[in-house]
């Protein structure tokens, strides 16, 4: 079996393939080095599907959702179990807050929709003083809680999965780019004639034919602080939470082991026609929003000095869920991809659901909704490019102005609710 993409889906692909069979022969193949890619640079946040649940409802049906939501309970565990100490997990759950009367909803939605699917417990209502118990911020007006959530060193996580497979005798080619035709994956060093091939090169998949009408790309970047653990003490976030606030292009934001604040901003560079270019890893625009972010959110650290930025490409699905398949009118060639921004976590649920279907199981993990669904349409490029930077620019514009305590533009508030007039979804939620 050969499995193409040395990131995290591809890495616990490869694992979970020597779980099932220990003789099987796994090569797996790497362009660059393993993690060199979005999964060694994101935001370190490990989460299931019940911070999702009210959109997993309305997607999925109850039934569904739940069973989704209760499969993510096992990401963490899987985490765990590779040692704590060296990928700096940290068990602090997950806060989203609202941070403008605009977001009230999406709170509220999240602890309705629990409360109605009869698991209350997975998403806990703040009110503004016992939100303020985790964290001070004059911005903040209520929140909701999630157990289920966990942040990681991202880069240390690849690494312990690299030492993992090759523990398992998993045969690691790195610097080797590979093509696949007809059962034979070919790279400039050599070739590997196989019965299943896993791709699992995510954002960068986004322009393969079987899966460029379902997926795109957008950019998310961080900037991360200098260590600032008596400023940390002093707003009260010292319980390791990772939190996001309730906008489309959401803000998300944690601490580290060292005492330094990572924000994020969904709201990068629309990608075209699954073209990765540098705008992904270096526009200084959006670096500046994930900034804005942090100063407007948390001004208790206006003093922290910014170290870095950097950035990457997220594969963004039509409904926002990850899709595993195999390529129709072949029985070999699997593939993952559509994370849309939270595949720390849901990596590892792909990993079990690829090296299912790799391996010819019809199990548990065949039979998650994120494998068995019809995944919605995007519009042909270049519609997709064009309509998706118009109408993001329109929900920006919107939520820029009900932060600002300002009622939006008339075309901007158009643009905003073109996605829900025709069923789609845009954004980073």
């Amino acid at each position: 079996m050969c499995v193409v993409g040395g990131g995290y889906t591809g890495l616990w692909t490869a694992l979970a393939v020597k779980e099932r069979e220990p003789s099987a022969r796994v090569v797996l193949l790497e362009a660059a080095t393993c993690g060199s890619g979005p999964s060694g640079r994101n935001g370190g946040f490990v989460h299931g599907y019940w911070a999702s649940l009210a959109e997993l409802v309305s997607l999925l049906g109850r039934d569904s959702a739940l069973q989704l939501a209760r499969a993510g309970e096992r990401v963490v565990p899987g985490v765990r179990a590779l040692g704590a100490e060296d990928v700096w997990l940290r068990e602090g759950g997950m806060l989203m807050v609202s941070a403008s009367p605009a977001q009230d909803a999406a709170v509220e939605h999240a602890v309705a929709a629990a409360a109605a699917a009869g698991v209350a417990e997975q998403a806990v209502p703040l009110d503004g003083e016992a939100l303020a118990a985790r964290v001070r911020s004059p911005v903040f007006r209520r929140g909701v809680f999630f157990r289920d959530g966990a942040t990681v060193q991202p880069a240390r996580l690849v690494r312990a999965l690299r030492r993992r497979v090759l523990d398992v005798d998993v045969e690691l080619h790195e610097h080797s780019p590979a093509g696949f035709r007809n059962g034979e994956v070919t790279t400039p060093r050599g070739r590997v004639r196989t019965a299943e091939v896993v791709v699992a090169i995510n954002a960068a998949a986004t322009g393969w034919r079987p899966v460029a009408r379902h997926v795109t790309n957008f950019g998310s970047y961080v900037v991360l602080t200098e260590p600032v653990p008596h400023l940390l003490e002093e707003i009260g976030w010292t319980g390791g939470e990772a939190i996001v606030d309730g906008r489309m292009f959401l803000h998300y934001f944690r601490t580290t082991d060292d005492g330094r604040v990572l924000m994020g901003s969904g709201s990068g560079p629309i990608g075209f026609r699954g073209k990765l270019d540098a705008r992904f890893t270096g526009d200084g625009a959006t670096a500046a929003r994930a900034e804005h972010g942090l100063r407007r959110l948390l001004p208790g650290l206006a003093d922290a000095r910014i170290e870095r930025a950097w950035g990457g490409p997220i594969d963004v699905s039509a409904d926002h869920l990850p899709f595993f398949k195999t390529v129709p009118g072949t029985r070999r060639v699997h593939y993952g991809v559509g994370y849309s921004g939270h595949g720390v976590g849901p990596s590892w649920l792909g990993g079990q659901i690829l090296a299912s279907l790799a391996t010819g199981r019809d199990d548990e993990w065949t039979a998650l909704p994120l494998a068995t669904r019809d995944v919605p349409s995007l519009p042909p490029e270049p519609l997709k490019r064009i309509g998706g930077g118009l109408v993001r620019s329109a929900i920006m514009a919107v939520e820029r102005a009900d932060e600002d305590g300002r009622r939006a533009p008339l075309p901007a508030r158009v643009g905003a609710a073109l996605p829900r007039l025709f069923g789609m979804e845009i954004g980073t939620r």
